[in-house]
């Protein structure tokens, strides 16, 4: 079904996608995590860091989506139309692994969650809890089979639904708030180390929250205008970042610091516990759920787009272009559910499933983010496209610059650790760059500069093999 006759998603659809996708589990237990690493001066500078990092670089998917209509793959698309067909591969390759990783932390964390409740789910990897969750996903999956449109649909009221717990969680802690209590947490307390190294702490927690910010850029092809690509991303992004800034500074005026890092996850619903009995964890809980839930059916559609759309430009091995009768890329949902249901079930072998989860999709995601801000920036130095509203361009080149500087300094917080083992996954991921270039005639390496990145991935791939094995790094 060409795209001319997809059932086109309006500019409310798509700011509910890009909501949908960063409100998952992240904001459900940011009090915790911040508690444990900052007090609410740290916690400002580092909201203040990552919302000003990640705004240039919802920006930059702004300007770009305008720039460059004919783009309409979202993520990847601007990673090979600026750094050619290998990295264009890698940063397709790597942003649908990630996310597939991150679909695999919801359902870890939704069993976690009932076992609160229900011991028989553990921490989220017993056999009872990959069982569960093995239904979901393929329930999911035969629902979104359906069509984009209704899953689209869903998307908009499960987005209502689970933002409703939030603000009651921040009404409550604006009724108890006590300023006496912020002053005394204002610092951290007995936090050892300085403002910089609490900042540090907390930057890819951050990253983890901000995923989903590039969702309608993802969808681009279903918007009925495609300006709604560039508003939507802005909308979505200051929503949600408006409610985790909240989320995370107004417990510190209700419970000491220390308290709220020795709380259970989700921590929202400790919270809430703690101000109010019972019922508050109780509901937190059920609005965590629906909220989970309905961040996976977002990432599972943005899963199968990606695979789609780089089998569409010949990225990807053309099985996975192909479409059912409701314009639903079923191959590449197959692909995506089957890669989901095999690391569930690895996770039974896991000593900590949710973190490992957490910092590999967000290492999955960097490489990909950071390759769209260098684009952005080499579009804009070039000054191509800029024949139109060219008073436009020395804003645009300060926030692709912004961008990119931002982005690097995520790769180097993030460490080599997680580099490293993102490159276990790219490195025999290559073997679908070789079936995809195989099936149109063309050489493997078309470049110098990708039979580089290609060995760099194998060496990097091998020592991270070799840190598994002699437990440098603990899966």
């Amino acid at each position: 079904m060409s795209s001319s006759h997809l059932i086109k998603m309006t500019r409310t659809q798509l700011t509910a996608m890009v909501v949908g996708g960063m409100i998952g589990a992240g904001i459900f237990s940011l009090p915790r995590t911040f508690a444990g690493a900052t007090g609410p001066l740290g916690a400002v500078v580092a909201w203040l860091i990552a919302g000003l990092g990640m705004y240039t670089l919802a920006r930059v998917f702004q300007l770009l989506a305008e720039r460059k209509p004919d783009l309409d793959a979202g993520v990847f698309a601007y990673a090979k139309e600026g750094f050619g067909d290998y990295p264009g591969f890698l940063s397709a390759f790597g942003y649908w692994i990630g996310s597939c990783i991150g679909n695999v932390s919801y359902w870890v964390l939704i069993k976690s969650t009932l076992g609160a409740f229900f011991p028989v789910f553990g921490d989220g990897n017993t056999v009872v809890a990959i069982l569960v969750a093995s239904i979901g996903i393929w329930l999911f999956h035969f629902m979104i089979l359906r069509g984009v449109q209704q899953a689209a649909a869903i998307n908009k009221i499960v987005t209502i639904a689970k933002v409703i717990p939030i603000l009651v969680f921040l009404a409550i802690m604006v009724f108890a708030f006590r300023t006496e209590m912020f002053t005394l947490n204002f610092y951290g307390g007995d936090l050892e180390g300085g403002i910089f190294a609490q900042v540090r702490a907390t930057m890819l927690v951050t990253v983890f929250v901000f995923l989903g910010i590039e969702g309608a850029s993802v969808y681009s092809r279903y918007a009925k205008d495609r300006r709604d690509v560039g508003s939507a991303t802005i909308t979505g992004f200051l929503v949600v970042t408006t409610l985790m800034v909240l989320v995370t500074l107004l417990p510190y005026a209700v419970v000491p610091r220390a308290d709220i890092a020795a709380m259970r996850q989700p921590s929202m619903a400790a919270l809430l516990e703690a101000v109010v009995g019972q019922w508050g964890a109780i509901f937190v809980s059920v609005g965590l759920l629906v909220s989970v839930l309905g961040a996976y059916l977002t990432w599972s559609l943005i899963c199968a787009e990606v695979l789609s759309a780089a089998a569409r430009t010949r990225d990807m091995p053309k099985v996975f272009a192909r479409e059912n009768a409701n314009g639903v890329p079923s191959a590449a949902l197959w692909a995506t559910n089957i890669i989901i249901q095999l690391i569930v079930i690895s996770t039974y072998w896991s000593r900590d499933a949710f973190s490992l989860m957490l910092n590999l999709t967000s290492a999955m995601s960097l490489i990909p983010f950071f390759l769209v801000a260098a684009y952005g920036l080499q579009l804009t130095r070039k000054g191509e496209t800029y024949d139109v509203w060219p008073q436009d361009r020395g804003r645009d080149l300060f926030l692709c610059v912004a961008a990119t500087i931002y982005t690097a300094f995520l790769l180097w917080a993030g460490g080599i650790k997680y580099i490293v083992l993102s490159a276990v996954l790219y490195a025999p991921g290559s073997l679908l760059y070789l079936w995809a270039r195989r099936e149109q005639g063309q050489k493997f390496i078309a470049r110098p500069s990708d039979a580089a990145i290609l060995v760099l991935a194998i060496i990097a791939a091998l020592v991270g093999v070799y840190w598994i094995a002699t437990g440098y790094i603990e899966i």
